[in-house]
């Protein structure tokens, strides 16, 4: 090779570099099931393929049936073992749905491998040994983030030894790059840091205050009229604090994350058609309460602002708030209730006829059970957290939801989809009981899901055109080499 044609090949290889599109990790599948959906299979096909993959699905769309499909191709492929982390909630479902789908998987909490499939909660990984696996499935991947970072790290080391890796979860807030960069860097992509750097500008004091205000001036404009959603609707998630994406890098980054992600809420995203994956009514009801006393020092009910007081409130109107949840809960059907506080679920659990509560004290083996009575119909009523078991189960047995305001849309968002899925075929009823100090929060909350909804729609859009660019096309035409490369220099 003469010189020039290496230093031509050396600029390509550059160039290829510098696309942080990464490469393929995997083999062509070898066994795609028929209980698999089209856009179920294509999506199993292209992350056997990949190897090393996320699917930010939404709830219902069969996240369970794809990672095991995906699993048992990479257990038949590398003959060896699986592990499939979950929320301790959601493990047992999966062996039941592997036992439905004919797959072997089993249970295993003490570090021994159960057969082909193993499947663990994320708390008991440190007892597993990853030379006994040939890859990894991290379900619902996005509860790491309620994890403490010994237990994120220890995620994150297990799982990058892994030659084979899938994260699946339902991705509900799209102006998350902190998730997007955890999940790039489990893969082994770009690390949080590095993508940052990449395709972010960081903002000084003042810059931070230009781009909030140009985000207000683009809801305002987006409100008044909708039509202004697909000209403005990323310079209202473009920001993580002082970090913003740069103008010029919103392909290219989307380029990049759908190098190793696919998104959709239903199959049409993804060119199929939607068929029975059409969701029910949501019918949501907001109970504002007036507490029998206002706050000290006051004649009447002010706005709660910041953490504090909010938290005041909530303590000073406990026993209003609850006696008003076990009359919405007052009937023979299957209902869940979503807490935030110690005391309103313990109140709730005390008052609430056929309620058992889920709490952060309760064993292990007793969460199981409850979750298992609850899904089995045996317990009419569950008290919970949405940190506790807000992701990955599957409730639609149940339709009436009841939750208190939240800060975090995230959590809302999954212990909302717990029961108002795909599959679901009834009406759900979502009652969010705030009291007159809460309604700042209320209005919050509700601003959060509609914005979340328009963004995720555009997450959506913009991942799946970039999936649409064939990446080769700069690589496989001719690379001229710049000028100072040529033989006479």
């Amino acid at each position: 090779m003469t010189t020039a044609a290496r230093k031509t090949g050396d600029y390509a290889a550059f160039l290829r570099a510098k696309s942080q599109l990464g490469g393929m990790h995997g083999f062509e599948p070898v066994w795609l099931p028929d209980f698999l959906f089209d856009f179920q299979r294509a999506l199993v096909g292209w992350a056997v393929r990949r190897g090393r993959a996320a699917l930010f699905a939404d709830c219902g769309l069969g996240k369970t049936p794809m990672q095991l499909a995906w699993a048992e191709n990479v257990a038949r492929h590398a003959r060896g073992r699986v592990l499939i982390l979950t929320p301790l909630a959601v493990g047992a479902q999966t062996v039941r749905e592997a036992e439905k789908f004919g797959v072997e998987a089993a249970v295993s909490r003490d570090g021994k491998a159960a057969g082909r499939i193993t499947v663990t909660n994320y708390e008991r990984l440190h007892h597993f040994d990853p030379a006994d696996f040939a890859g990894v499935v991290c379900d619902e991947s996005s509860i790491l983030k309620s994890f403490t970072g010994a237990t994120r790290k220890r995620v994150t080391r297990f799982v990058s030894k892994m030659r084979y890796r899938l994260l699946c979860t339902a991705t509900a807030a799209p102006n998350d790059y902190v998730e997007l960069g955890n999940s790039s860097e489990a893969l082994g992509e770009l690390s949080y840091s590095d993508m940052l750097r990449r395709f972010f500008w960081q903002l000084d004091d003042k810059g931070q205050k230009r781009e909030l205000r140009k985000q207000q001036e683009a809801e305002a404009l987006i409100a008044s009229d909708p039509s202004y959603f697909r000209k403005l609707a990323y310079r209202v998630a473009q920001t993580i604090g002082q970090w913003r994406l740069k103008h010029h890098a919103v392909t290219p980054f989307w380029r990049w994350v759908a190098s190793w992600a696919r998104a959709c809420r239903k199959p049409s995203d993804l060119g199929f058609p939607d068929g029975g994956f059409v969701l029910p009514d949501l019918v949501e009801r907001e109970h504002v309460i007036k507490p029998r006393v206002p706050a000290p020092g006051w004649l009447f009910s002010m706005p709660a602002f910041g953490m504090a007081e909010e938290r005041a409130e909530r303590r000073r109107t406990l026993a209003e708030r609850t006696e008003y949840v076990a009359g919405l809960v007052d009937h023979d059907r299957p209902a869940v209730v979503w807490c935030h506080m110690n005391e309103e679920a313990d109140r709730l659990a005390e008052i609430i006829p056929d309620a058992e509560q889920i709490a952060g004290r309760t064993p292990d083996d007793r969460k199981a059970e409850l979750y298992e009575a609850f899904a089995d119909r045996q317990l009419r009523v569950l008290v919970i957290k949405p940190k506790i078991g807000a992701w990955g189960l599957n409730w639609q047995h149940c339709n009436h939801v009841v939750t208190f305001p939240s800060h975090s849309y995230e959590q809302h968002y999954q212990s909302v989809r717990r029961c108002w899925r795909f599959g679901q075929t009834r009406p759900v009823t979502l009652d969010v009981v705030a009291t007159e100090g809460e309604v700042r929060l209320a209005g919050n909350l509700r601003r959060k899901a509609e914005k979340a909804d328009r963004m995720f729609e555009a997450l959506v859009r913009e991942m799946n055109a970039a999936a649409t660019v064939k990446r080769e096309n700069p690589y496989t035409s001719p690379t001229e080499a710049p000028g100072w490369l040529s033989p006479s220099n």
